[in-house]
């Protein structure tokens, strides 16, 4: 009996111990040493190209106005911005004023999963949240500040915590937006240059050692973010390369697999970021070799004005996607919540339109690199397709509308093996110019803008078969 009961016992912790180590080979990643390898640390990044970025705090309860006054207003001397997350500086609403606001945050209309899912039906593959701006609140309940969530009435509710568990149900990696550098309620916390708040490098230092460090360790170990959004600029600051050196040994100790942005300090990165951010709006004209990104707004403000009515056009944003993933960057694109948590009707018009096109046309997008040494004509993009099939598939994305109904490419006749309008397979005539030269004959409908971006599919040789 006791034989039995020993040889049941053995075979009983054999069986828990396998699956215990099954459980774990699930729920950890296969690689940690490969998700921290620089080498391929931002491949995934490289893969997304489109993203969901949200600006949302207390700034969102002013929608852009103050006691009658609305942002862009010249009678204050910074006040000629359109940015609405910046209200407390632009207007000088006194800080314990603003700090107030907290008790007023309460967005019953937050929803994470559809916030997420307007995300990954609009084609974007990750997410970014500012978990605090430069007014220095925390969407998270932060043990190192009492300005934060936590004395709000969503007291009690993980804001970010939702966010993440819906980034992952619906497969977008997620990201928190981080002011390290600008803190207006944290006594050294630095703010803006033209402010006549001046912070000494003692007062800042005990700002980052008291706030800005601990608050992202809390980020990285409470939530596990995939990227951290760091932002700097032009002007001089308190982010040294010694400051730099240190926040970003905090995120590589803490978590080998999270990304880090050259906004962590705009004019010296150094060498250790993941990606290149480029200014507010800013697209470059020219590949470039390192990952990038762009970040982007749909209309002027970043965070709510509820009369910033200057909504860009959905074929336009597209055209702005489809260009940087043509020099091998990616298109984070800002949605600026309403104070209640809905998203703007307008914002989501755009998202969808957006998703409908990246249905039909994603090929162009998603999978591709760009095509190097080879230049497009104007209002042109072109990017190639990293899937070998025994051809090239070249994609022309027309992102500015024709004058004529025809284009010529730079590429040669004889290495066509077909062209075609890539969301319907129509097929579109061409002809030879020259040896390397190929003139494509274009209707009205195959160059329409209406539905967004007509994209041509080339079919190519490819060289070996030459």
């Amino acid at each position: 009996m006791m034989k039995k009961l020993l040889l049941t016992t053995f075979v009983v912790m054999i069986f828990l111990s396998g699956s215990f180590a099954q459980t774990n080979s699930l729920t950890k990643p296969h690689s940690q040493k490969n998700l921290g390898d620089p080498a391929n640390r931002a491949d995934w990044f490289k893969q997304a190209k489109f993203g969901m970025f949200v600006h949302w705090g207390l700034y969102s309860i002013l929608a852009g106005e103050y006691k009658g006054h609305r942002l862009p207003d010249t009678t204050f001397k910074y006040g000629n911005s359109w940015y609405a997350e910046w209200i407390q500086q632009r207007l000088e609403i006194p800080s314990k004023e603003y700090q107030g606001l907290a008790t007023q945050f309460n967005p019953i209309h937050f929803d994470a999963n559809q916030w997420i899912l307007e995300a990954k039906n609009a084609g974007m593959k990750y997410f970014v949240i500012t978990a605090k701006h430069h007014d220095g609140f925390a969407l998270w309940d932060s043990k190192v500040s009492t300005f934060d969530i936590a004395n709000s009435p969503l007291k009690g509710r993980d804001i970010l915590g939702e966010l993440a568990k819906a980034c992952k149900k619906y497969g977008l990696k997620f990201g928190f937006y981080y002011s390290h550098w600008q803190d207006w309620e944290h006594p050294g916390g630095d703010w803006p240059e033209w402010s006549k708040v001046k912070r000494t490098d003692a007062q800042f230092e005990k700002y980052w050692k008291e706030k800005s460090l601990p608050q992202v360790q809390e980020l990285i170990q409470r939530y596990d973010p995939d990227l951290l959004w760091f932002d700097t600029w032009d002007e001089p600051n308190k982010i040294t390369e010694h400051r730099r050196d240190e926040l970003i040994a905090l995120v590589r100790k803490y978590s080998p697999k999270c990304l880090i942005n050259g906004r962590i300090r705009y004019q010296g990165p150094g060498d250790d970021i993941d990606f290149l951010e480029m200014h507010d709006n800013q697209y470059p004209e020219k590949i470039l070799e390192r990952p990038w990104q762009t970040p982007a707004t749909m209309v002027h403000s970043w965070g709510w004005h509820a009369t910033d009515y200057s909504w860009k056009p959905a074929t336009e944003m597209l055209g702005y996607l489809v260009s940087n993933t043509a020099k091998g960057g990616n298109y984070l694109l800002n949605v600026g919540p309403k104070p209640d948590g809905s998203l703007p009707v307008a914002a989501i018009h755009r998202l969808r339109e957006m998703g409908g096109w990246l249905v039909a046309n994603g090929a162009s997008v998603y999978d591709t690199k760009p095509l190097k040494g080879i230049s497009a004509p104007a209002g042109v993009v072109f990017t190639e397709s990293n899937k070998k099939n025994g051809e090239r598939e070249v994609f022309v994305s027309i992102v500015k509308p024709l004058t004529a109904g025809e284009l010529i490419l730079p590429f040669s006749p004889s290495d066509v093996l077909s062209c075609s309008i890539l969301e319907t397979g129509q097929p579109v005539d061409f002809t030879g110019v020259a040896d390397d030269t190929l003139k494509v004959k274009l209707n009205k409908n195959q160059v329409s803008m209406a539905d967004g971006i007509p994209v041509i599919r080339l079919r190519l040789k490819n060289e070996e078969d030459k």
